[in-house]
């Protein structure tokens, strides 16, 4: 006993007779240790008469009356002693304070009752002494059934094993173990899941030692479901939407939701999402629903009736129909309750009743106003059935993954888009020419930048000329590819103008810096700069062999020579397109027939793997003695620099091989013309027999007709030197040379204008004609078709 809650009495023998009296005894009675000693403990304390009889431990009170005749109601303890004489023990009676006893009776009562902590003791052994009331109810095990029993005698799971090794480690270490999680089911309660935060603390005598173990427990089911709950959703805002892609998103959801949640999850959409449209606002009726992912506990995912990728058929009574049409989610705690719908598809039937499905919950895909698809949550190996609390759960899941779908599809689309706009901005196939057999490749970069703007063009020029062109505007995203789609189209015009490559360069910097101010009324203002377009504008004559190449900011060009050697053109850089005010300088260099020719984009020589420095030796490299064919030379130079290309380079690539070939000597003549009118006729004869030699007789009438025309014009309005040209290639080629650098402009004559009338009849005659300045002057030009077999 504690020493503040008690005062010792006197010792009373077995017969009852008191054998000592202390000062508090005789205080309280008025009689000293003489007059005590000897006497009957029932006549001095009151007490009963035989309660010497009985158990090792006494509480009662005690009528105590002292010398002036007052009594006093007293609590009285007796405790059994060793050392009597004879076979009957000694006791010692003690008195009990009232306030003491009062809170320690109030207390025990409070424990054993009221209090809202399972309590329950265990001897040395963890063999069950006794528990309180809440620990009663929480195992739904009385006292009976538990006496001298371990505690897995009430409850089962795996961290029982755990907290038993804890308490017996409290009973041989005497420290006590606090605040351990242990999750199992009761006998009481065997069909749910159950969490308890539990605590032993080792009981001890009076010399300290462990004589027992006191375990109290808290049902923490609710609070541990709301921590995973929340702990879920936390995880899905991290783990839902890693990707802009439908079916990633999709699959994401699954695989988090499994098994935590759920043993089976299916997700399915609306067919309209993965093709980029646009669903209708709402929920849906009678929409074409195809599965984007499922997950399982089971391996392979057996209890699914239809795969990844394929249309999911539903009924429509079914509850999937019954979500889309509603836009509200739907619980179905027992078979009996989903029996209704799942019987109407045979097969679902079959998969729900061999695995042992027993709880549904149908939740629909609702973003921004629009019922995307739905997602079905189902139950079978865990045993107790969805609960409101598991709606919500689940609610919240598909509701964050909604947007994150969405954000996919609204991406897929605009991607889809950018995507078709590019591939009818670029080239499908290179057109029909002789100068130069060519080769492209083009990767675009990784769907999450958006499609970039690289671009470029083999364009016939006149004269079975033809012009390379590789540019690259900075960015990704529609803007990039609209702007790339203008600076083309810019080009081509120019290039069907024929302005030389420094010139073109020109002209569409300052295009850039139009388009730059152009910006939207409003908008924030786009400085010329930020545009960010490179281009290089290479034109091969294959008459000549001479190739002219100008650059803005592009990487150099390289030049693979007959020899199998391969360096880079030693080419002005100029500045990017849209700074304005610096030159561009070109670069004449003649290629021998056969040379190889590669045009490429930044993208192609620099990654994340490697700087540009390292992409253009290796480029080199590849290239060196390479004699493959443009087209297998692309794909050995791809795979080289961009390996594993598949996965996509993190910025677009665009690569353009030609091979230069050289015009045979017996398909171009050309004639200097005296500038005299009487020149004329013998340049007309010299042609017809020309084209005998070529076997072209059939175009001898309009060849005849057009060279008279040309030259005429030349020597009465140009200026000397004047050169004739005819080129047989794929059409027979007419073009004149003069000094003046004064164009023609095609007009229709007046009825009595005597002249007028040349270059409208050379119009007629033939199927395209044109002029091109040159350093010294002009040359005016036309095309017909071959005639006859020849063609």
């Amino acid at each position: 006993m504690k020493e503040h809650h008690v005062a010792p009495l006197a010792v009373v023998d077995a017969r009852g007779c008191v054998v000592a009296w202390s000062a508090a005894a005789a205080l309280l009675v008025g009689r000293d240790a003489t007059e005590a000693v000897g006497r009957s403990a029932a006549d001095l304390l009151g007490v009963p008469a035989d309660w010497p009889a009985g158990p090792d431990e006494w509480h009662g009170r005690a009528e105590v009356r002292n010398r002036d005749g007052h009594r006093l109601r007293v609590p009285v303890a007796a405790y059994r002693c060793t050392g009597g004489e004879g076979a009957g023990p000694l006791w010692l009676l003690l008195q009990e304070r009232e306030e003491g006893l009062a809170a320690e009776r109030a207390l025990a009562g409070w424990v054993m009752t009221g209090c809202p902590v399972g309590v329950t003791v265990y001897d040395t052994h963890l063999r069950f002494v006794r528990q309180n009331e809440t620990m009663r109810r929480m195992t739904g095990v009385p006292d009976e059934d538990r006496i001298g029993r371990a505690p897995s005698a009430v409850l089962s799971g795996t961290d029982v094993v755990e907290w038993e090794a804890r308490m017996r480690r409290v009973l041989e270490t005497g420290r006590a173990e606090e605040g351990v999680l242990v999750r199992g089911r009761t006998k009481g309660d065997p069909d749910h899941d159950r969490c308890f935060t539990a605590s032993a603390s080792p009981l001890r005598d009076r010399a300290g030692g462990v004589i027992g173990l006191c375990a109290t427990v808290i049902d923490s089911t609710e609070q541990y479901g709301a921590r995973e709950r929340l702990a879920l959703l936390n995880e899905a805002s991290t783990c839902i939407g890693s990707t802009l892609d439908v079916m990633r998103t999709g699959q994401e959801l699954a695989d988090l939701a499994v098994p935590r949640l759920a043993d089976f999850v299916s997700v399915d959409l609306v067919e309209a999402l993965l093709s980029g449209e646009e669903p209708p606002p709402g929920p849906v009726t009678g929409a074409v629903l195809r599965r984007v992912a499922h997950r399982s506990v089971r391996k392979g995912e057996p209890e699914a009736v239809v795969r990844v990728g394929d249309v999911d058929v539903v009924t429509a009574n079914s509850a999937q129909a019954r979500c889309l049409a509603t836009g509200r989610s739907g619980l179905y705690r027992t078979m009996p309750e989903a029996r209704f719908w799942v019987a109407e598809d045979p097969e679902r039937l079959a998969r729900a009743l061999e695995y042992g499905f027993h709880s549904w919950i149908v939740v629909p895909v609702n973003a921004r106003g629009t019922t995307l698809g739905v997602v079905v949550f189902i139950r079978s190996r865990h045993p107790e059935p969805f609960e409101d609390e598991d709606l919500s759960l689940a609610e919240d899941l598909v509701a964050r993954a909604a947007v994150c779908l969405d954000n996919a599809r609204r991406f897929t689309r605009e991607h889809t888009a950018a995507l078709t706009l590019q591939r009818n901005l670029l080239p499908q196939r290179l057109p029909d020419q002789s100068a130069v057999r060519a080769a492209f490749r083009y990767l675009p970069g990784a769907p999450a930048l958006g499609v970039g703007g690289d671009w470029f063009d083999v364009i016939p020029l006149s004269g079975a000329r033809v012009a390379l062109v590789v540019g690259d505007v900075v960015g990704h995203g529609l803007q990039a590819s609209a702007t790339m789609g203008r600076l083309r189209t810019a080009v081509r015009t120019l290039a069907d103008v024929d302005v030389a490559p420094d010139e073109l360069l020109t002209r569409l910097d300052d295009l850039v810096i139009r388009l730059a101010h152009e910006s939207e009324p409003g908008a924030e203002a786009i400085a010329p700069g930020d545009i960010g377009a490179t281009c290089l504008y290479a034109v091969y004559d294959p008459a000549t062999g001479l190739c002219c190449l100008a650059r803005a900011g592009h990487p150099p060009p390289a030049v693979v020579w007959p020899d199998g050697t391969a360096d880079f053109l030693e080419l002005p850089a100029g500045p990017p397109l849209g700074l304005g005010g610096l030159p561009f300088e070109s670069l004449e260099v003649e290629l021998p027939e056969g040379s190889l020719l590669a045009l490429y984009t930044d993208g192609l020589v620099q990654s994340r793997q490697h700087d540009v420095g390292v992409g253009l030796e290796r480029l080199l490299l590849e290239l060196t003695g390479a004699e493959a064919s443009p087209d297998a030379l692309s794909d050995r130079v791809v795979e080289a620099l961009l390996p594993g290309h598949a996965d996509q380079p993190a910025d677009d690539a665009a690569l353009l091989l030609a091979r230069v070939r050289r015009l045979d000597a017996d398909q171009v003549v050309t004639w200097d013309v005296p500038a005299v009118p009487e020149a004329v006729s013998g340049v007309r004869a010299q042609v017809v027999r020309r084209l005998c030699q070529w076997g072209l007789e059939g175009a001898s009438f309009v060849t005849e007709l057009v060279v008279s025309e040309l030259v005429t014009n030349a020597v009465r309005y140009g200026c000397p030197p004047i050169r004739l040209r005819l080129i047989r290639d794929r059409t027979l080629i007419c073009e004149v040379f003069d000094g003046c650098g004064t164009a023609p402009h095609l007009r229709r004559a007046r009825v009595f204008d005597e002249g007028g009338r040349g270059l409208l009849l050379v119009a007629q005659l033939t199927q395209r004609w044109g002029t091109r300045q040159t350093l010294s002057g002009k040359v005016i030009w036309c095309e017909q078709a071959l005639p006859g077999p020849s063609a």
